[in-house]
């Protein structure tokens, strides 16, 4: 709003005093006449506001003065925020405080606890205006040691002090300075009387003798002491910290707009220590309450039959010692003939038969006049169904079609008379048709929940369902919900029901005149939950006691339980064996039977129902069953082989599961065959294989007998069937003779020899061990190669052409090779021809296919062709079929009502060559027709 500043000071030209935008300048400042407190006055058309006060200080720096150690200032004598530091000898040294040297921001002086030769010189004191950042100094003070004395030691004097009561505002920052005299130096200590703790907030600066506490709150006030102290003793000082604030407003009044002769009631509260006092201007005057509809009450402001003349500007002013605030409210009061035009009546109100209607008459008006009704052209006249409220409102009950109409709301207080008119229309109720009930189904299953209505034609309807109060968002839920009921009806289906749908379905129908609602129960029967609490006991090497607490069965009664078992050797959960074997409905525990002993199990147990198998219960915890002793023997017990003197015995471990208890491990029993004592070995790992029995006396290749059993902590168990095991045997002794080498080809080389005695009473041959290198190798790089059985001959592959090889032969057994047989060498035949054949040509025929193709001449170091492979097969076969010919055509009788594929190859005695290219023959059509 548009306002000038107004302040008794008039100005005038020449004046001091001059006012710009509702600022005041002063000029050629006057301590005498100026220093003041100063408030503005803003005023416009609606009233005036008084600001809150100002103060103004004029202060200028005088009066220096010092003496002995303690160098001094004189303070001002009002509150300026001015800041004292102290030059020694020139500018820039300034004098650094420490536990010996402490300048007072109180009072302004520099104290030296104990004089040091070093401190001797001139001392300036600098005094800084904050707020202006002006400086001045003060004339420089000598320091200068006596020379008629020693000082000797003194206890401390305490020279600076904090009062005995200081009070701190609110959120303030408050510093307490304490520094003493003395010799030796006096160390400064802080603490609080009653034991209390610093806040961590607290700094206490024990080298400058200040204890500052920053936003000091209410819990920070109380008494605190000072202590001085060094070897020749102590002094101390105290002082309370009294905690105040200032008013701060909590509620204010607001910007009302009231009628004639209604009320006002504006509450102004504000928080403060001391509690503030309250006080109310009107347009920047104190309000008086000399008439009694005027009441202010702890700063709340009651004016009641409100008039014209109350229309102004308020402050509220909360106050106390420290200082007040203010609060400005605007109050209008108005005075108007009723006016519609921005409440009309609605044009048109529906409402359903049987019904209630409300149609608002609010029309603004002030003061307050008197509202009547009419219907068509007659004044409506009030009944038990038929009534105007307080408001001017209409309210009709129960309503007929005969209360279809045209309404109208008449308006008046003394300045006029206005109306507004409506028209009521009444319509059909709408009726759900459907019966609540409760649907049974199944899980799967789907499900129509019906929602039938009977409304009015004239009017839409909107159908909205709930599931257990919360909105179902069609289109979501996993696709299980979906609308069948058209537009007149609102019909839904559930498909693929689960469990979760179970509960109470709402369907809300809502037309623009009324609205109704049906609930569904839906039970939903499913496989049963899982059964509860698995517990086991009373466990046995082989059985254990299972119980069980029943879940929810989902509306279908359980028939029956079943048990599974798990192991860290089975494939997943097994079914268990119980006692009873069938577990009923209400069935709770069973005993599990022909477990494995020391195996750790877990248990869990389904229940089954009219619907089916529910979900496993979550397993029981892990126990492990008794040991017993070992019941099983080892499997697949043989041997033999092995070094010269040695029985070797092998067998197949038995698994942990079958271990019956801890500390398993085997022993192993042997004895000559034909003996009569058996010897003995235990072998303690349990996941052994193997036992060796050496002895120079064995004789090679004797046969003895055999058997394996176990034992483990609890005892020996079992021993298993006896095996008949053979000593190792000697080396073969002797050579292959009669070696031969012959080329096959230029890869190939077959060996022949003469073989030797199979088996003999102190070694076997297992088979032949050939060695071969070509002329270009050393023999201790020589290729190997093992033929098993008692062959006379092996093929060499993969050999060099025109490459010559040595070979040398040595036969072999379980203990070792035999000495070698004498070198033989042989030589590879030239490679076969590297060119294909080309120029293939071929002709066909209803029954024959003729190929012709140019002869394949081999280069020199290459082969001579001897022949060729001609390869074909259809084109949906997979393996081709061979004919041989020496000559360089071939005819074949095949019929050609399919597709042939054609590869030629030459043949040479150093192999087969290079193919041809695949050649494709397509089928002749026509043919076979």
């Amino acid at each position: 709003c548009p306002c000038s500043a107004l302040y008794f000071i008039p100005p005038q030209p020449g004046s001091r005093y001059s006012i710009s935008g509702g600022n005041l300048r002063i000029s050629q400042l006057n301590k005498e006449e100026d220093a003041g407190i100063y408030q503005c006055l803003a005023s416009n058309s609606f009233g005036t506001i008084l600001s809150r006060e100002a103060s103004l200080h004029i202060a200028f720096f005088e009066n220096f003065k010092a003496c002995g150690a303690v160098q001094q200032v004189s303070p001002l004598d009002f509150p300026i925020e001015l800041t004292f530091s102290w030059i020694f000898n020139e500018y820039p040294s300034f004098v650094k405080q420490d536990t010996r040297r402490f300048v007072s921001q109180k009072t302004g002086n520099l104290y030296i606890a104990k004089v040091e030769p070093s401190d001797v010189g001139n001392y300036t004191c600098v005094v800084t205006n904050t707020v202006t950042q002006s400086r001045v100094q003060g004339p420089p003070t000598p320091l200068v040691l006596r020379s008629d004395g020693i000082m000797g030691e003194y206890e401390p004097k305490i020279e600076i002090q904090f009062p005995d009561v200081l009070a701190v505002a609110k959120g303030l920052t408050v510093k307490l300075e304490c520094f003493a005299l003395g010799n030796p130096v006096p160390s400064i200590t802080w603490r609080r009387p009653d034991g209390v703790p610093f806040p961590r907030k607290v700094d206490v600066n024990k080298s400058s003798g200040v204890l500052e506490i920053p936003y000091f709150q209410q819990e920070d006030a109380g008494a605190f002491e000072c202590m001085a102290e060094n070897s020749r003793g102590k002094n101390t000082v105290k002082g309370r910290l009294s905690f105040y604030a200032p008013p701060h407003l909590v509620e204010k009044p607001q910007d009302v707009q009231k009628a004639i002769d209604e009320s006002l009631l504006w509450e102004c509260k504000a928080s403060a220590k001391p509690k503030p006092s309250y006080r109310w201007l009107k347009n920047g005057e104190p309000l008086e309450s000399f008439e009694d509809r005027i009441q202010v009450v702890n700063g709340a402001l009651s004016i009641s039959s409100l008039t014209l003349s109350d229309t102004g500007m308020y402050q509220c002013i909360a106050e106390n010692r420290h200082g007040r605030v203010f609060a400005n409210t605007e109050l209008r009061v108005i005075a108007v003939a009723p006016d519609f035009s921005n409440s009309v009546l609605k044009a048109q109100t529906l409402a359903r038969q049987g019904g209630d209607v409300l149609i608002e008459c609010r029309p603004r008006m002030s003061p307050r006049g008197m509202i009547s009704w009419r219907k068509g052209k007659e004044a409506l006249r009030e009944s038990h169904r038929v009534s105007v409220l307080d408001n001017g409102s209409l309210r009709i009950s129960n309503i007929t079609k005969l209360d279809a109409g045209l309404y109208t709301c008449v308006a008046r207080n003394q300045f006029g008379v206005a109306s507004s008119a409506g028209t009521l229309v009444v319509k059909e109720p709408t009726i759900i048709t459907s019966k609540a009930t409760q649907l049974d189904v199944t899980v799967g299953e789907s499900v129509v929940i019906p929602c039938q209505v009977s409304r009015d034609p004239t009017l839409d309807v909107r159908f909205t369902w709930f599931f257990n109060e919360q909105l179902i968002n069609f289109g979501s839920h996993g696709g299980y919900f979906e609308k069948v009921g058209g537009a007149s009806a609102g019909d839904i289906m559930i498909r693929n029901i689960q469990l979760r749908h179970a509960g109470r379905y709402t369907c809300a129908v809502q037309t623009k005149v009324d609205s109704a609602s049906i609930a569904t129960d839906v039970v939903v029967r499913g496989p049963p939950d899982p059964p509860l609490d698995i517990k086991v006991d009373e466990v046995t090497e082989t059985t254990s006691f299972v119980s069980w607490s029943p879940g929810p069965d989902n509306h279908s009664p359980v028939f029956a339980y079943n048990i599974q078992i798990r192991s860290p050797f089975s494939l997943g959960w097994q079914a268990a064996k119980t006692v009873p074997a069938s577990l009923g409905g209400q069935q709770l525990s069973a005993r599990v039977v022909e477990l494995s002993p020391w195996v750790e199990y877990e248990f869990r147990v389904l229940a089954t129902n009219s619907v089916g198998t529910g979900e496993p219960s979550k397993p029981s915890q892990k126990i492990r069953t008794k040991d017993t002793l070992p019941r099983t023997t080892p499997a697949r017990v043989s041997g033999g082989g092995g070094s010269r003197s040695e029985l070797v015995i092998t067998w197949e471990p038995v698994p942990e599961e079958l271990q019956c208890g801890p500390g398993f491990g085997y022993v192993v029993a042997f004895r000559p065959l034909g003996g009569q004592s058996w010897m003995q070995a235990a072998v303690t790992s349990p996941d052994a294989s193997r036992y060796i029995f050496k002895n120079e006396s064995i004789p090679p290749f004797s046969p003895f007998h055999v058997k394996v059993g176990v034992y483990n902590n609890k005892g020996e168990g079992p021993f298993g069937s006896v095996t008949t095991i053979y000593s190792a045997e000697e080396e073969p002794s002797r050579a292959p003779s009669r070696v031969r080498a012959k080329s096959l080809s230029a890869s190939e080389v077959e060996v022949s020899w003469k073989p030797l005695p199979w088996s003999t009473s102190r070694t076997r041959i297992m088979g032949y061990e050939l060695r071969y290198w070509s002329t270009k190798d050393r023999p201790d790089t020589a290729s190997v190669m093992r033929t098993v059985g008692n062959r006379t001959s092996a093929v060499i592959r993969g050999l060099d052409p025109s490459s010559t090889y040595y070979i040398k032969l040595k036969a072999y057994n379980s203990a070792g090779v035999g000495p070698d047989s004498a070198v033989v060498n042989v030589t590879t035949k030239r490679p076969p021809p590297s060119q294909s054949p080309v120029k293939v040509m071929w002709n066909a025929t209803d029954s024959k296919l003729i190929l012709k193709w140019d002869h394949v001449k081999a280069l020199e170091n290459e082969s001579e062709v001897m022949g060729y492979k001609v390869m074909y097969k259809q084109s949906r076969q997979s393996r081709p079929s061979v004919v041989e010919t020496n000559s360089t055509s071939l005819e074949l009788s095949l019929p050609v009502d399919e597709d042939y594929i054609i590869q030629i190859k030459p043949v040479s005695e150093g192999g087969e060559g290079s193919s041809s290219k695949q050649i494709t023959i397509p089928r002749i059509a026509g043919l076979n027709l």
